[in-house]
């Protein structure tokens, strides 16, 4: 018997793989043509038919029936759907035909009408039929998610049970049986391996090549009787050339998709076949790979044609999903810019109803990010509106506060410390958000009523001082003439007399600087003519001069702080009164006050400086 058992050489058979693998790519870019090439036609049923035939899809247990027609029965829905809502008044036809929904809609695409549904609660006597079918469509969706995972799953299952068919495949050959017992088990494993289901798609080439690996090593190195070698390259071949007539007949189908897909079925149902005798590996390989090779290059020709319009397609929807992106993120605070805005969206939502497909591996991801860009902004304008009544409830509390503050504030004489309080109440009003409009104004005028009286009190408070100056100098003007007038007779009385000046001069207050040296002057020089024998070593009056002098650069300073406190108040006064009306006119007023008090801030400085020149001379 060892005579008839001569080696099989290795298999040579070219793998099929890389093939393959490019048709497949190919193929899963065009899912959605593929898709509406079986489609049923919808578009003669009702809306009532249209539900009960997707419900009846839903219940049943063909997945594949129900995931090629669901995007066709939507499709339809909505195009019905429109019909009846003209039919009925509900809404007006367009000027133009208006567009079908594209019997290929991207997987999750919602018709315009599905999307308006989302800003406003529909009132229209198809509501409910629409909500109902809005219902088997997430129910399909669920359906489609679970079927997914499932599959997904027993791939892998799969995957496993043919990794355990190879481990047995191996200890087979590792294994010194009779032939008689090696054969069958050999057959066995063949027929368990074939039985097995599809395994994830990346994991396919590696585990048919390991797979093909050790049948070819069991042909070639296991003992095997030649009659069954040869009767089992023999069935081999037979089914390989019907396989290369059914693959060369493909070539004059019409569905060029189609005949991409049969192939792919074939080439499945060639890894699972064993090998052929040496001197016709070559050959039936060849036959099969040039029969493989004009359905690919027609394929490829086919979807070639359409990569143009699909790159354009995809840039005009990147743009768009640009300008949504744009607008989702704008910072919006007033109802009349969402409106404005929410009209651009449709008016894009409508431009990208016009534009066809991308490729099927940027389809969908352009579609999830315009898709994204619309629920963002959409999200944002509902809560800005949820919020926005109760928004402005909390900021009419907080703004009535403030009032309450600043009318608490606004007879204090503490003038630093009221002035300090306003300032920081002001900068609290502005940064809370507005009110209802029939309240922003009463609100507003309450609270500035507050500040201005205070701020007016002040002033009314320092100008007050001005005045009082003008009254002491006139007072010690009084009291020079006065001294002038003295006659002196005894010299104790003028004792007297000269002490009493002296007391009566420095109980008036300030005058105004620029009269003070004059007057001053005036009064050293009526008393030293008038009391010159009486003077104690010249410094009775040099003494009092010079607190007095002392006293008027503390007046100097006092007054440039507070025109400096001025001009800080009346600069944050004008970003504060920007918020009113007339605040043009405010504005100007104020920028008015704060020139002419910089210019006095200025002149204060200067004498400042000529004040200390002046008495460091002396």
């Amino acid at each position: 018997m060892s005579e008839d058992l001569n080696p099989v050489e290795p298999i040579v058979e070219q793998p099929v793989e890389s093939q393959e693998e490019a048709v497949a790519t190919a193929a899963e870019t065009h899912t959605e043509t593929e898709t509406e090439n079986v489609r049923s036609d919808f578009s003669d049923k009702g809306l009532k038919e249209i539900v009960d035939t997707f419900k009846e899809l839903i219940e049943g247990d063909n997945m594949q029936q129900l995931y090629k027609n669901a995007e066709a029965l939507k499709a339809a829905f909505y195009k019905n759907l429109r019909k009846e809502k003209i039919a009925s008044g509900l809404e007006q036809p367009a000027g133009t035909t208006v567009p079908e929904a594209p019997a290929a809609a991207a997987e999750g695409e919602v018709p315009e009408q599905e999307e308006k549904t989302d800003e406003a609660v529909s009132v229209n006597p198809f509501a409910e039929i629409e909500r109902g079918f809005k219902d088997l469509y997430s129910q399909y969706k669920a359906k489609r998610a679970v079927f997914t995972q499932e599959m997904e799953k027993n791939k892998e299952e799969n995957y496993e049970a043919k990794l355990a068919v190879i481990e047995d495949l191996k200890a087979l050959l590792e294994a010194s049986e009779d032939l008689n017992q090696t054969f069958p088990r050999f057959r066995e494993i063949q027929n368990r391996w074939r039985t097995i289901g599809p395994v994830p798609q990346a994991k396919v080439k590696d585990l048919y090549d390991t797979y093909q690996h050790y049948v070819e090593m069991f042909y070639d190195y296991v003992k095997i009787n030649k009659e069954f070698r040869d009767l089992d390259f023999k069935k081999n071949l037979e089914a390989k050339e019907k396989l290369c007539e059914r693959a060369e007949s493909l070539a004059d189908e019409e569905d060029v998709v189609g005949a991409f897909r049969t192939l792919q079925k074939l080439h499945e149902q060639w890894k699972e076949l064993g090998p052929v005798s040496k001197e016709f590996r070559d050959s039936i390989w060849e036959r099969f790979r040039a029969a493989t090779a004009v359905i690919n290059k027609k394929h490829q020709a086919f979807f070639e044609s359409q990569k143009g319009s699909q790159k354009e397609n995809l840039e005009a929807k990147t743009a768009l999903c640009e300008k949504i992106e744009e607008i989702a993120k704008a910072e919006i605070k007033d109802s009349t810019t969402w409106n404005t805005l929410t009209k651009e969206i449709e008016n894009i939502q409508k431009e990208w109803k016009k534009i066809g497909f991308a490729s099927k591996k940027d389809n969908q991801k352009i579609y999830d990010r315009f898709r994204a860009g619309c629920d963002e902004f959409f999200a944002r304008k509902r809560d800005f509106y949820s919020d926005f009544k109760n928004q402005m409830q909390d900021n009419l509390v907080k703004k009535i506060e403030l009032c309450e503050k600043a009318e608490a504030l606004k007879e204090s004489t503490d003038w630093k410390k009221a002035s300090e309080d306003f300032i920081e109440l002001q900068k609290a009003w502005k940064e809370i958000g507005p009110v209802s409009r029939k309240k922003s104004e009463q609100v507003w005028k309450r609270f500035r009523a507050a500040c201005d009286e205070f701020f007016n009190n002040r002033d009314k408070h320092y100008g007050s001082q001005d005045s009082e100056q003008v009254e002491n100098l006139n007072k010690k003007r009084d009291l020079i003439a006065e001294i002038k007038e003295y006659v002196i007779e005894d010299r104790e009385e003028a004792r007297e007399a000269l002490r009493a000046f002296q007391e009566r001069w420095n109980a008036i207050g300030f005058v105004p600087f620029k009269e003070k040296s004059r007057i001053q002057d005036a009064f050293r020089k009526a008393m030293n003519e008038k009391f010159a024998e009486f003077k104690e070593g010249g410094s009775r009056f040099g003494a009092k001069a010079d607190r007095a002098i002392r006293t008027e650069r503390d007046r100097l300073v006092q007054k440039f702080m507070k025109k400096e406190q001025e001009i800080a108040t009346w600069e944050n006064n004008m970003g504060f009164f920007s918020q009113s009306k007339n605040a043009q006119a405010l504005l100007e007023e104020l920028n008015k006050k704060i020139d002419i008090a910089r210019q006095e801030l200025a002149e204060l400085e200067e004498k400042i400086k000529e004040f200390d020149l002046e008495h460091e001379q002396e």
